[in-house]
C-alpha cells in the first residue's frame, strides 16, 4: 500500500512537471509541424462538425415515444385515420413518416402499402447516413497526411544536416526529427477520434434503423389483423 502511494505520488509529480515545462511547447510544436498541419486541422474541424450534426439528427430520429404505435393502432382501429395521420405529423421522425405514408395508402393492396413504406424507409436511411462516409474518410486521411508531413519534415531535416559543415549538432538533428514527428502525432490523434466517432454514429444509426423496421412491421401487422 505504501509502495503504491509512493508510485502514485511520483507519477503525479512527473506529470505535473511535464505539464509545467511543456504546456507552451505543445502549442509551439503545432506551429512547427509544417504546412501539413493545415489540412490536418481542417479535417479535425470537419470531423467535429459532422459528428455534432449527425448526433443531433440521430437523436431526433430516436425520439419516438414508447406509446406512439399503441396510439396509432387505437386510432386506426377506431377508424380515425385523420387522427392517426395527425399524430404522425406531430412527431416528425423517420418512423412516423413511414407510418404516415402507410396511412395515406390505406385502401390500396397490402403489397403496395408495404412497398410505399419501404421506399420512404430507404429515403430516411439515406438522410440518416448523410456525411458518415465523410467522417470515415477523415479517420483514414488524417493519419496518412500526418505520415506525409513527417516524411517531408524528415527530408527537410536531413537537407539541413547535409548543408552543415563539420560535425552535426545533436540538438539540430533531434529538433528536426521531433518537429517532423508532430504531424504524425496530430494525424493519428485526429484519425483515432474520427474513427471512434464514426463507429459510435454507426451504432446509433443501426439502432434508429431497427426502430424504423419495428414500427413498420407493427403497422403492417395491424393492417393484417382481422376486422
Amino acid at each position: 500500500m505504501i509502495l503504491l502511494q509512493i508510485t502514485t505520488t511520483a507519477a503525479a509529480d512527473t506529470l505535473s512537471s511535464v505539464a509545467d515545462t511543456g504546456s507552451v511547447q505543445v502549442i509551439d510544436l503545432l506551429f512547427k509541424g509544417g504546412v501539413m498541419m493545415v489540412p490536418i486541422a481542417l479535417l479535425s474541424l470537419v470531423a467535429v462538425y459532422v459528428y455534432v450534426e449527425r448526433i443531433r439528427t440521430l437523436k431526433q430520429a430516436l425520439k419516438t415515444p414508447e406509446g406512439f404505435m399503441d396510439k396509432v393502432k387505437s386510432l386506426v382501429t377506431n377508424g380515425d385515420l385523420s387522427g392517426a395521420k395527425l399524430a404522425c405529423a406531430e412527431l416528425d421522425t423517420p418512423a412516423s413518416r413511414m407510418i404516415e405514408k402507410g396511412l395515406n395508402r390505406i385502401g390500396h393492396p397490402l403489397k403496395n402499402i408495404e412497398v410505399s413504406i419501404e421506399n420512404v424507409g430507404k429515403i430516411e436511411i439515406y438522410k440518416l447516413e448523410r456525411n458518415l462516409p465523410l467522417l470515415a474518410t477523415v479517420s483514414g486521411a488524417a493519419p496518412m497526411l500526418g505520415f506525409l508531413g513527417t516524411v517531408i519534415g524528415m527530408i527537410q531535416a536531413f537537407m539541413s544536416i547535409a548543408q552543415e559543415e563539420g560535425a552535426v549538432s545533436p540538438k539540430l538533428l533531434s529538433a528536426g526529427i521531433y518537429e517532423a514527428m508532430v504531424t504524425t502525432a496530430a494525424g493519428l490523434l485526429v484519425g483515432i477520434i474520427a474513427y471512434l466517432g464514426y463507429n459510435y454514429l454507426v451504432t446509433r444509426l443501426q439502432k434508429a434503423v431497427h426502430s424504423m423496421e419495428y414500427s413498420a412491421i407493427e403497422f403492417i401487422d395491424l393492417l393484417q389483423e382481422p376486422k
